[in-house]
């Protein structure tokens, strides 16, 4: 281990711009923070930090060795992670979001049963949907649906959704039932937060621009205003598939039907997943699974 003695520190220590903050990140004293970097200095024979009272700034080759340090002291960290994780009971805080919807309606009844099951470990569960710098805000995990963007993240598929386009029954008697995409223009089509609405036209991906007299991002208040005869919705399964059994609303546009929608699981992809997040995410996995059958 001399040969690592001080990269820690002194990595520690560009990172965090100060000796004071390293100690605490290390758990030291700044003497011995100090120390290990002087004689790590010594060794290499260059001069790595430059110090005043006030600030600790980073010489140019000081910048290259700690470019070449890093990834080396991140796979310490992982290996020494992986080794404790195999055996790790889990515990601990997940700080996790979900959208509103979603996570009122389908996550958080799975959520509280995971914490039944789990008693050590803690839950910060957010519902929103705004984007979130994940890494940023200090996020375990995201549940996201649908397309994913292009992202830094890692992603596990957990279930696909299905998406129906449908309308009430006294609604296609009093206006017509649309059987191609382009009669759409001709309905009242709620929407959300979108214009477009996405459906399969023989294998290919087509975006339809809808246009109707209401627009809102609740996907309850747009299936009141289906029921309602308001007009035709696009919405996943578990806003509609009750009323589509009941008979309340009737499927349209089926042979357009879209391409199923993944329900994600995200993560930093420059974080081993830790024993508590791994066993939340083969969890839903399971659990949504078994919802769905």
């Amino acid at each position: 281990m001399a040969n690592w003695e001080g990269v820690n520190e002194f990595v520690a220590v560009v990172e965090t711009q100060s000796f004071t903050a390293a100690a605490e990140k290390l758990s030291t004293s700044v003497a011995n923070i100090s120390r290990r970097i002087t004689a790590l200095e010594a060794k290499l024979a260059v001069k790595l930090l430059l110090r005043t009272t006030r600030k600790v700034s980073v010489t140019e080759v000081g910048e290259t060795y700690y470019q070449h340090c890093k990834p080396l002291v991140e796979g310490l960290m992982l290996a020494e992670l992986a080794v404790t994780q195999l055996q790790a009971t889990p515990t601990g805080k997940i700080k996790m979001t979900a959208p509103v919807t979603f996570g009122e309606q389908v996550l958080a009844p799975l959520m509280h049963r995971f914490l039944l099951q789990h008693p050590q470990i803690e839950l910060d569960l957010v519902l929103s949907n705004q984007r979130m710098d994940l890494v940023q805000e200090g996020y375990d995990l995201a549940i996201r649906l649908g397309k994913l963007e292009d992202s830094s993240m890692m992603a596990r598929k957990l279930l696909e959704r299905h998406v129906f386009v449908c309308a009430s029954p006294g609604y296609l008697s009093r206006c017509g039932e649309p059987y191609t995409l382009s009669e759409l223009k001709q309905h009242q089509c709620l929407r959300g937060s979108t214009k477009y609405w996405r459906f399969d036209d023989n294998g290919a991906e087509r975006l339809i621009h809808v246009e109707g007299r209401l627009q809102c991002n609740s996907g309850y208040a747009l299936v009141d205003a289906a029921l309602k005869g308001l007009g035709i919705v696009q919405l996943p399964d578990y806003y509609v598939q009750p009323y589509l059994e009941a008979g309340d609303l009737v499927e349209v546009l089926t042979p357009y039907r879209g391409n199923q929608e993944g329900i994600w699981a995200l993560y930093p992809q420059n974080r081993m997943l830790t024993s508590k997040v791994r066993t939340l995410i083969d969890y839903l996995s399971t659990a949504l699974n078994r919802e769905q059958s």
